[in-house]
């Protein structure tokens, strides 16, 4: 499916938008793009839902931001919400991992009405933002060529095997991670955003995102894979106690990116919970 392009005021975004029916918005993480889904999109687009993928600005985009565009997570909610306004989406199930769960948490507590209601697959939250060892990377965003010297080791085939292979069951394609990774080792411009919005992250962001949520009232799920060795059991069952409708569904065995292992499993705990409990929040044509 080719991708579509979107104007906004912080620059041009690309996005897959594919079926028709209640809307789910995916936000992705840092250094990967939104065919991390691909596997659960295939599955809910005959169910009957709209997904919209929005490629936001995490280092694997492929059209960089205006140069003067500020960046941060928080930032980048704010841009997910001007997406869902110029594409008239109207309120929307937000469905985000890793570092994009974080953005999708602050998408929820700076632009609740934009927000039908939170699907989160394992993340970063509360303190665990981002978790060890990944804590480097705001560091090195501010130091003198930003996240370069990472670019140039990636491009060594063992150490993105070994990096990205912390975060799933089996081992993800090398096709799919120089996919990944070619953006920001290439442009310029993709390496200014990403170290813009790395340069952007500031420890309490997720902590407060997670103190408004306790006012958040709409339906809010969890599905969350029991093995992940970055974004705990704990975490998630934190997170939830701290919002009124938030419940959690385990993925046995799941790591970070359970929609990547078990997409039929997550797939089918989406559908369910979007289909019934959401059914009065998200507007069905």
């Amino acid at each position: 499916m080719s991708e579509k392009t979107v104007e906004l005021e912080q620059g041009t975004v690309a996005y897959r938008d594919e079926g028709e029916g209640p809307v789910l918005l995916f936000s992705h993480g840092i250094f990967v793009d939104s065919s991390l889904w691909d596997g659960v999109v295939e599955r809910l687009v005959p169910a009957g839902f709209r997904c919209v993928r929005p490629e936001t600005p995490m280092g694997c985009h492929r059209i960089p931001l205006n140069p003067d565009t500020e960046l941060s997570p928080p930032l980048v909610a704010d841009l997910l919400a001007a997406f869902i306004d110029a594409l008239d989406l109207g309120p929307v199930t937000v469905v985000g991992s890793d570092s994009g769960g974080a953005v999708a948490q602050m998408l929820a507590a700076q632009h609740p009405g934009k927000v039908a209601a939170l699907i989160l697959n394992n993340c970063d939250a509360l303190e665990v933002y981002p978790p060890f060892p990944f804590t480097a990377l705001p560091v090195m965003a501010k130091m003198p060529g930003g996240i370069a010297p990472l670019g140039a080791a990636m491009r060594i085939k063992p150490i993105r095997w070994a990096t990205y292979r912390l975060l799933t069951e089996k081992p993800i394609p090398d096709a799919r991670l120089k996919t990944w990774l070619r953006p920001s080792g290439t442009d310029a411009g993709i390496r200014q955003d990403i170290n813009k919005l790395l340069a952007g992250v500031e420890k309490q962001q997720a902590q407060e995102a997670a103190e408004t949520l306790r006012n958040f009232e709409k339906p809010v799920l969890l599905v969350w894979g029991d093995r992940d060795r970055f974004f705990k059991a704990d975490l998630a069952r934190r997170l939830a106690g701290m919002i009124p409708r938030a419940r959690i569904e385990w993925i046995e065995g799941g790591r970070t990116f359970v929609m990547q292992d078990r997409p039929a499993e997550v797939a089918d705990r989406i559908k369910a919970f979007a289909s019934k409990d959401v059914a009065g929040a998200v507007p069905i044509p």
